[in-house]
């Protein structure tokens, strides 16, 4: 397919943080395997000098280098003007970026005047519910596109509670690039494992009521459930220093806890520490719960892609997800702790499952391909 695709991601400001890059490395790998030429644009905020940019670009191109990404790489300004003549980082300007035939946009706040330069602007939502409360409460502005995408299933449908915004909302899932993501089997006393942030401090209104919209928050009802359950459990916590008490607590109550960039410096570092995994186990922010968005993560899909069973907690009615055929989703601690043993009790069969559900559903080239089908008739 010989289409340029201008992918606008957000990772310049995260440069050791491998599972935020696969979320859109997946994409852009996808893209890829489909004949696409990738163009892989990151927005700079105008107070960053000059050789801060020249050094979180470097990190990123290492980043991308074994993806053969990294001559790809295209910087713009965050707001509508150009970058510093200073800034020499050996990037694309934002003058080859426009230059394709369509902008992915999945970081959302680039300016309307940047959007109108593109050919064909779409928008990818991958914070359902989030994505659509933030622009209702006017704490972000995005751009008029020609299409809008979201990998919540059910925003834009009746009876949700996710605004609408009074746009066409295209349902896609999230996407895994399967030639990357090989079926890997784990040693025998592997945990169930997730990578997370803890204490994000991220906080919603929903009717009037203010609530906390952390992981923190989420896995409160779920503290217990290494003492009821034979499956070992480790989390790998963006924690910070001074929340020392916090490993304290989890490590008393039967979990194991690593800090997360222990294992996802890089993105190699990542999929390691997926693929030694023997399988996911992981609670959602609360918003997921509460605007009912049957959202999957796409650090999930990647355990599944490398052959891995999850349990993740019911983020509401799907179409396609199952409930326990590698994939299990859960709504309480009881569910939770018989989940992790009906996969024990058939564990290779569950991890073929798992890789089936990736292949079926969530292939980044067969994904990707149907999105462009859509917008470029």
């Amino acid at each position: 397919m010989s289409v340029t695709v201008c992918l606008y991601a957000k990772t310049l400001y995260y440069p050791t943080g491998g599972g935020h890059l696969w979320v859109y490395l997946n994409w852009a790998l996808g893209l890829r395997a489909l004949g696409c030429q990738v163009i892989w644009l990151e927005a700079v905020f105008p107070w960053t000098t000059a050789p801060e940019v020249q050094a979180l670009a470097t990190a990123l191109k290492n980043n991308l280098e074994p993806y053969g990404l990294a001559e790809s790489v295209a910087l713009c300004s965050t707001v509508d003007q150009p970058l510093p003549g200073t800034v020499e980082s050996d990037c694309l300007d934002l003058e080859a970026a426009t230059e394709a035939d369509l902008l992915l946009n999945m970081s959302y706040g680039m300016p309307s005047d940047v959007v109108k330069r593109f050919r064909r602007a779409v928008l990818v939502d991958i914070d359902p519910g989030l994505l659509q409360t933030w622009i209702s409460a006017r704490t972000l502005e995005v751009a008029p596109h020609n299409m809008y995408f979201t990998i919540g299933e059910t925003v834009g449908k009746p009876g949700t509670q996710i605004p609408d915004l009074g746009l066409e909302w295209h349902y896609t899932p999230p996407c895994v690039a399967l030639d990357w993501w090989p079926v890997y089997h784990p040693q025998e006393d592997a945990p169930f494992t997730t990578v997370s942030h803890w204490s994000a401090y991220e906080w919603m209104e929903d009717k009037g009521e203010v609530y906390a919209n952390d992981k923190r928050t989420a896995f409160l009802p779920f503290l217990n459930l290494p003492q009821h359950t034979n499956q070992a459990l480790e989390l790998a916590l963006c924690l910070a220093e001074h929340e020392q008490n916090e490993r304290t607590m989890l490590r008393e109550r039967g979990w194991r806890v690593r800090h997360s960039l222990e294992v996802s410096s890089t993105p190699q570092d990542y999929q390691r520490y997926i693929q030694n995994s023997r399988g996911e186990f992981s609670c959602v922010k609360p918003s997921c719960i509460r605007l009912q968005n049957a959202w999957i993560s796409d650090r999930t899909i990647c355990y599944l892609a490398s052959g891995k069973p999850v349990v993740v907690q019911n983020t509401g009615p799907s179409q396609f997800l199952p409930d326990s055929a590698g994939l299990f989703r859960f709504n309480d601690l009881e569910q939770a702790s018989r989940c992790l043993e009906k996969i024990a009790a058939d564990y290779e069969q569950q991890c073929h499952l798992a890789r089936a559900l990736a292949e079926k559903y969530f292939d980044a080239q067969k994904v990707t391909g149907r999105l462009l089908e859509k917008v470029l008739i």
